[in-house]
Parts: structure tokens; sequence; C-alpha cells
């Protein structure tokens, strides 16, 4: 079986695109956040203890914690969007662009605001996400059987 590309399937590809954006937004924030904290290489994290007495260490840990968390879920991501494409291009590529702007939210919540900053962007990613997991799933299905 041929498997051919929606007309559509642009759109998915500039949402899963405008993912790398995203990636260097928290490359960013973490560079400045590491050059203000003193925390140098190979460092990937400042101590516990020197992160609760120091705020700019605090947020270095946060900066850092917050691009970990995107690159843990960008590449089931990118499968789910570019799956779900395959049969709902304009429906997935939405989706797309919600969870490409949701880990903005992320990204800057968590590393102006500490953890209780993350939970608006968290928890429309996760919605989202959870919407393109279910759609890759029936696209897949439909494609197999």
């Amino acid at each position: 079986m041929a498997i051919v590309l929606p007309s559509d399937y642009g759109y998915v590809l500039l949402a899963a695109a405008s993912s790398c954006l995203v990636n260097t937004l928290h490359s960013s924030l973490t560079s400045k956040a590491r050059k203000e904290s003193g925390v140098g290489y190979p460092a990937a994290y400042a101590a516990n203890d020197v992160a609760e007495k120091d705020p700019k260490a605090f947020k270095f840990n946060c900066a850092q914690r917050a691009h970990a968390n995107f690159t843990e879920n960008l590449t089931p991501f990118l499968g789910e969007l570019l799956i779900s494409g395959l049969r709902y291009p304009l429906f997935a590529a939405s989706l797309g662009g919600v969870w490409v702007f949701s880990r903005v939210i992320y990204a800057i919540g968590y590393t102006s605001n500490g953890p209780k900053g993350r939970m608006a962007g968290s928890l429309l990613s996760a919605l989202t996400d959870l919407v393109l997991k279910g759609t890759a799933m029936y696209t897949a299905f439909k494609f197999a059987f």
C-alpha cells in the first residue's frame, strides 16, 4: 500500500518545524540563566543546597528542567502529529500549533515563576497531547485494518 500525503499535509510539517523554534527558546532561556547563576559546565544543574539559597541557581534549575521536559515530550509529539496528519492534516496541524504554543507558555512560566509557573502550559500541552495520541492511534488503526 502506498501512502499518499494529503494536500494539506504542509500545515502538519509547519507545526512540526515550529517546534524547533521552541527548542531555540529553551536553549536561550537556559543559557541566560546558566550565565546569571554562575553554574559552569559540565554541571547539568545547580546542587539542591545551592539552589535553595540562591534564586539565580534556582532559576537556572527551573530553566534546565523545563528544557529537559520539552525534549522528553518532543519525540512522542512529533510522531503523533505526523501520523495524525496522514488522515486529518488540518486537525493535526491545529493541535500541533496549540501544543507548540502551550510549550512556549510552559517554558516562560517555569523559567520565570518556578514550578507553579508551568501549570497553564503543562495542562494545555497534556490535553493536546492526549488528543493527538488518540488521533494517531485511530489513524494507525485505519491504515492497518
